[in-house]
């Protein structure tokens, strides 16, 4: 089971190039019982990556949110973005084992994926394995200790 506290709500943004799989995350994640936290983008327009990563960074951060999903073309962006927030570890995800190891490696609390680069049906692969996997501790909790600066 996740180490992520599901009772709070999942937090989820992205820009014009993320608007569909948002979209499709949000319905899926209310399938499963969860709630989420919009943040947008609500409409398919060109609009700036960081304008929606920040209020997605900022939930998690606060603890508002149990994690968070961010979109866009490359997920570069919001990745660069979401981490520079304090006790933000944004992962940048494009295959199953990378989403797993960044939570049982790296404690991520955002997970970031490139929508012009994978297809949603292994974009949702990715984002359940990364609810599901458990952050393994020890000699990893070390290495985090150092990140910040």
């Amino acid at each position: 089971m996740s180490s992520f506290n599901l009772s709070l709500p999942v937090a989820i943004g992205c820009d014009h190039a993320g608007f569909e799989y948002k979209s499709k995350f949000g319905l899926w994640l209310r399938e499963q019982g969860f709630a989420v936290n919009d943040l947008g983008v609500h409409q398919n327009s060109s609009v700036d990556y960081p304008d929606f990563a920040h209020p997605v960074a900022n939930a998690v951060e606060k603890e508002e949110a149990a994690f968070g999903i961010l979109i866009c073309g490359s997920a570069n962006g919001v990745c660069m973005t979401a981490n520079k927030h304090p006790g933000i570890r944004a992962a940048l995800c494009w295959q199953t084992d990378v989403a797993k190891i960044t939570r049982l490696h790296n404690n991520a609390n955002i997970i970031c994926i490139p929508a012009r680069f994978v297809a949603f049906e292994y974009a949702l692969q990715m984002v359940e394995k990364f609810m599901k996997t458990q952050f393994e501790g020890g000699r990893h909790q070390q290495r985090i200790d150092k990140i910040s600066c």
